[in-house]
């Protein structure tokens, strides 16, 4: 079975909002006071969605912060365990037995 393939949350803004609705990242980052700058790095996947950001997005579409948190703890999860996933399987779960 092929591994699906990490989506980074600018992937869903772009593709799941401003497409869907019209929307240009011009009048996203003019719209919500987000720079346009930003707006962009997030689209094209080369930057985080951070608190302030989600607060800005969830009040101009209508959903919550923690929807774009969500989707960025998602993503940062998932490519800490692809590139650490052995270091993290090598690790012995507590037992709770003290030596």
């Amino acid at each position: 079975m092929d591994k699906l393939k990490n989506v980074h949350p600018g992937e869903v803004l772009k593709e799941e909002f401003l497409d869907e609705l019209g929307i240009s990242a011009y009048r996203l980052a003019k719209d919500t006071g987000i720079p346009q700058t930003r707006v962009s790095q997030i689209v094209n996947g080369n930057r985080r969605i951070t608190a302030d950001t989600a607060l800005r997005l969830s009040a101009y579409f209508g959903n919550t912060p923690k929807f774009w948190l969500g989707l960025q703890d998602d993503y940062d999860l998932e490519e800490e365990r692809n590139a650490k996933g052995d270091e993290f399987g090598s690790i012995t779960r507590f037992s709770g037995n003290a030596a």
